[in-house]
């Protein structure tokens, strides 16, 4: 146990690093421009997969209904826009970090705070789990072998995401800035330099698809179908939107003045995202890219080995056909970035799971921080909750896709709500015009976010629930639910505490103390245990050994009789070879007899040193334990005896607990 206690010291400080203070907190506070990368690169990477959402799902119509797309494009970067704007408010009102789950808590209720809490839980991971996937899919395009093997890849980068987290936020943001940054470089150097050659050079540029023809995989698509056809793009374009809740739950990180620095970073966040989605999707169209579901039948023309490449893969291999460098800096900060995208809910999602512990509704380990200060039980809750879906799905974002963005317009729509709430409370109180007029201004962008948001998430209920989108809404009511019984349980354990303290003054002194001490044999163990018992002074002292062998019995009746020992051992006689039973019903028995009464066990134990001593001990004082916690006015003693071979365990692990070799009172 002690080698497996220091193996295991070594691997978490090889993982994590050295421990940090309490007092060094400030220092893991992020600048500007390491916090842009931290919380912005979800909604920024989603700018790689969101356009070629939207051309896969109107290439069902075939290739005249790509016509759309800049239009659904536009739509959806309003949207970003009218979110961003009222976020802005969100970290201003309320810079303590709980986002929407506090927004909406205090204006509209704790029940509808939980059900955005439940909503953000689930796209957190679901956040982890497309961006993962999306990766593997870009590097699949240039390496065929990851391709093959995405699902394995996949888990593999969403664990060393979280062992980079778990060694602290801002190790973790430093890390990630110069890849988020890279990609941010490489995608307006491939816009710029894409748009350069076509509308300044006159070159024309074509995709590697773009000489392929589209078939309408049902035909022509007209009226309501087509309608439905063009919602659903703009449902799945809309998950360019995630991650913009992440900088309003991460205030806290963020430097002073923490709202205006949050506030800029959004602001920052908005203007790029926007840029690179819609030079995206023009560049697309400039180019003839053409992204279908089902390649092989869609495509006339590809051949029969065709792989489809993801659409920044066919985009930089059009720009940059005769400079390869180009090419492959694009896809693998793309890929890059795409991984590091997660690294935004690594970061929201325990400090949304500390406030939810702190309020009850998730257990407390969630809210205390690590050796590096960060909340690694959370980071280590949201990697398991990822890779489950991940292997469940195959790493398919097109799959994964269907699930996402519910969570999100759930929070957002209920957010503006609840600050359109806020707004109109205060504007009752305030009495200053120029304050009264700003809060109307605030309002007005609120209700706007409101009533943008809520249509967005009706069009992606509708268009995704048969889809998928039931499975994300099924796993929030399932954890709504779970943080219900989880808050109740919690409740009803204060309520019984606090009504215990009250009624302290009606609790009396036990009347006596009777000391069971549990015997196996006349060995220096039980003497220890006897010499302690007697210490205690308790009104009543006595040996207890349970009969399984008659033979051994009468041998120690026999030594005790012939020894110096003045507490009398009774015995309990066991015809069915049990230990743990009778000794509960003798105590019990007493209990019974005098319920004043308080009985003390006494249970000698060894403390072992190897791993393999632990075999040859068996778990009676363990089994007695767990049996006589349950029991009212008994307490249970443990009595170690360190033998030879511990002393090796304070030489390899000082540090470790010597409690965890123990083993039973029987041999």
């Amino acid at each position: 146990m002690a080698v497996v206690s220091k193996l295991s010291t070594v691997a978490r400080r090889l993982v994590l690093g050295r421990p940090f203070r309490s007092d060094r907190l400030s220092h893991t506070l992020l600048p500007k421009r390491i916090a842009l990368p931290v919380f912005a690169s979800d909604a920024l990477s989603s700018t790689a997969y969101a356009p070629e959402e939207i051309f896969l799902v109107l290439s069902v119509a075939g290739l005249a209904a790509y016509s759309m797309a800049p239009w659904i494009g536009l739509a959806v970067a309003a949207v970003m826009l009218i979110v961003i704007a009222s976020y802005r408010q969100n970290v201003h009102a309320y810079p303590s970090g709980g986002g929407d789950y506090e927004v909406v808590t205090t204006n509209l209720g704790p029940t509808a705070g939980l059900t955005v809490a439940s909503a953000l839980l689930v796209d957190y991971v679901l956040t982890v789990a497309v961006s993962m996937s999306s990766a593997m899919s870009n590097i699949g395009s240039a390496i065929p072998f990851i391709n093959q093997h995405k699902v394995a890849f996949a888990v593999a980068a969403i664990l060393l995401l979280a062992a980079l987290n778990l060694r602290g936020i801002r190790e973790s943001g430093t890390a990630f800035a110069i890849p988020t940054y890279a990609f941010m470089a490489g995608m307006v150097i491939m816009l710029g330099w894409g748009f350069f050659q076509i509308y300044v050079l006159d070159t024309p540029l074509r995709a590697e698809s773009a000489d392929f023809e589209m078939h309408a995989e049902h035909g022509d698509v007209l009226g309501f179908a087509l309608i439905f056809l063009v919602a659903r793009a703009f449902s799945s374009g809309s998950a360019a939107l995630t991650g913009v809740e992440a900088i309003s739950n991460g205030v806290p990180a963020f430097r002073k003045p923490k709202s205006r620095n949050a506030a800029t970073t959004l602001l920052l966040l908005g203007g790029i995202a926007v840029t690179l989605f819609m030079g995206i999707i023009m560049l697309a169209q400039a180019t003839g890219v053409q992204i279908a579901e089902r390649p092989h039948e869609q495509l006339a023309g590809a051949p029969a080995d065709y792989h489809q490449k993801t659409l920044i893969a066919q985009l930089a291999d059009a720009v940059f056909h005769d400079f390869w460098p180009g090419l492959y800096l694009i896809a693998g900060v793309t890929a890059l970035i795409l991984v590091l995208a997660a690294n935004t809910a690594f970061n929201g999602f325990p400090v949304l799971g500390s406030i939810l512990a702190q309020d009850r509704y998730l257990p407390r380990q969630l809210h205390t921080r690590g050796d590096r200060l960060a909340f690694s039980n959370g980071i280590l809750f949201l990697a398991f909750g990822a890779i489950a879906f991940v292997v469940a799905f195959g790493a398919e974002v097109t799959a994964l896709i269907q699930l996402y963005i519910v969570g999100v317009f759930v929070s957002f729509t209920m957010s503006q709500f609840g600050m359109v709430r806020h707004w109109t409370r205060l504007l009752r109180t305030e009495t200053d015009e120029a304050a009264r007029s700003r809060m109307q201004r605030a309002r007005v962008v609120s209700t706007v976010g409101c009533v943008c948001t809520g249509t967005v998430l009706v069009v992606v209920v509708v268009t995704k629930f048969v889809a998928g989108a039931w499975i994300a809404i099924l796993a929030m009511g399932a954890l709504f639910g779970v943080m219900k019984l989880i808050h109740g349980h919690y409740t009803a354990v204060r309520r019984e505490l606090e009504a215990g303290t009250e009624e302290a003054e009606d609790i009396v002194l036990p009347s006596r103390n009777h000391a069971i001490v549990l015997v196996s044999n006349v060995h220096l163990p039980t003497l220890r245990a006897l010499a302690y018992a007697r210490a205690t002074r308790p009104d009543v002292i006595e040996a207890v050994t349970v009969s399984v062998d008659d033979a051994e019995t009468r041998e120690l009746v026999s030594k005790w009789e012939n020894s110096d020992i003045t507490v009398p051992l009774k015995v309990i006689a066991s015809p069915y070879r049990e230990i743990t039973r009778p000794v509960l019903d003798y105590v019990k028995r007493i209990s019974k007899e005098s319920p004043r009464t308080v009985v003390t066990v006494f249970i000698p134990e060894y403390v072992v040193g190897h791993w393999w001593e632990q075999v040859l001990h068996n778990q009676s004082a363990l089994r007695l334990k767990g049996r006589l916690l349950f029991m009212p006015n008994v307490m249970v003693t443990s009595v170690p005896w360190q033998l030879s071979s511990s002393e090796r365990l304070k030489k390899l692990a000082p540090q470790s607990a010597p409690g965890d070799a123990r083993k039973g009172f029987l041999e």
